[in-house]
């Protein structure tokens, strides 16, 4: 695992190693959106890691999907973020802050101004959501008009700058998962006839104008952006996920972004193919995969620093336990979403662990 253990430059942010936090929505900011001490805690526990990707920040108050995420939009989010990043720093780490708009992926009730969900067509997810009375059918979204797209292009370039005003190390812009940029790219979200529908390239033309927003706004060398090719989730339909994102990577290339991070859906063929395409740091997370197998994929050039989510969850020392060839904590997925300090902040490190047996 030597590769592992050596130092890597995304841009501007240099890495002490190449095992990074993915980022992992944990829903326990403030009802406004505020990140809290508990939040600078859980992130501070995993400063180890030799980048730490947050939880996705919603851009604006339309971006909100979910109760209790954190935004950063305001002079609010900004202090609550940097109490944040200083814990991180002064632990000696690197964090990230994600930009996510979830687009149709809402509900009234969930954001602070109560209205429908935006998307760039108004075609429904076939899925529901929770909220404070339960869970609820998601309903039809209001499609976006051009003016109301460049506002939103603005609205992540305005996010980007209060990410940096938090004192974050850059921003991941948030393009997989079917929220927003990933319904653009999508056939089956994006119904649109005008700039922004129809072919590949109007499809990616929305997910290209964020970036370079970003990009002029904070300095390419800060900007980094996810993908997830094939992944249904939020029904999201791709059939033509090979040329998709071949077009994408090729737009997003020239930018000259830290990096590209890819959710891996388990088509290697595309996984190369991107790899060939993108000529900057590539960021990897094989969902599911052993820490051996994601390890081969940094000593097979397929990535350049190798991302983990539920391991770093619950092994604030994850880096010592790798080292040390420790057991690790096995995650209470009961408690990832939602709550308190219970299956957050209390999963116990080595030392811990030591104590707590004398």
């Amino acid at each position: 695992m030597t590769l592992l253990w050596s130092p890597v430059e995304l841009g501007g942010i240099p890495l002490a190693h190449r095992l990074a936090m993915a980022p992992m929505t944990r829903d326990r900011s403030t009802p406004e959106g505020v990140p809290t001490a508990m939040n600078a805690e859980y992130y501070a526990q995993r400063a180890s890691m030799a980048l730490i990707i947050t939880e996705g920040a919603q851009p604006s108050e339309d971006g909100q999907g979910y109760l209790l995420t954190p935004g950063v939009h305001t002079a609010e989010h900004v202090e609550g973020w940097r109490r944040v990043t200083d814990a991180v720093h002064a632990e000696g780490g690197r964090i990230v802050i994600q930009l996510m708009h979830v687009g149709r992926v809402s509900h009234p009730s969930n954001t602070p101004h109560g209205r429908r969900p935006v998307a760039p067509s108004p075609v429904r997810p076939a899925a529901s959501m929770f909220t404070a009375t339960g869970m609820e059918p998601m309903p039809e979204p209001r499609e976006l008009s051009p003016a109301e797209i460049a506002e939103t292009v603005e609205d992540f370039r305005r996010a980007a700058a209060a990410a940096m005003r938090a004192g974050a190390d850059g921003v991941e812009i948030h393009g997989a998962n079917g929220y927003l940029l990933h319904q653009f790219l999508s056939g089956n979200a994006n119904r649109r006839t005008d700039r922004y529908g129809g072919s590949i390239e109007n499809r990616i033309r929305f997910a290209v104008e964020v970036a370079t927003a970003v990009a002029e706004e904070i300095g390419a060398e800060r900007t980094g952006f996810r993908i997830s090719p094939g992944n249904p989730f939020n029904d999201i339909v791709e059939d033509d996920a090979p040329q998709l994102y071949r077009a994408l990577v090729t737009a997003l290339a020239p930018l000259g972004l830290a990096y590209l991070h890819v959710a891996h859906g388990g088509d290697e063929a595309l996984l190369k193919s991107i790899r060939s395409d993108w000529p900057g740091p590539l960021l990897l997370n094989r969902g599911g995969s052993d820490l051996q197998a994601r390890v081969k994929d940094l000593e097979e050039g397929l990535a350049d620093v190798i991302t983990v989510g539920t391991m770093a969850l619950a092994n604030p020392d994850l880096v010592a336990r790798i080292k040390a060839g420790a057991p690790l904590n096995e995650p209470d997925r009961a408690t990832f979403y939602g709550g308190g300090e219970r299956g957050y902040t209390d999963y116990p490190t080595l030392a811990e662990t030591a104590r707590a047996l004398t």
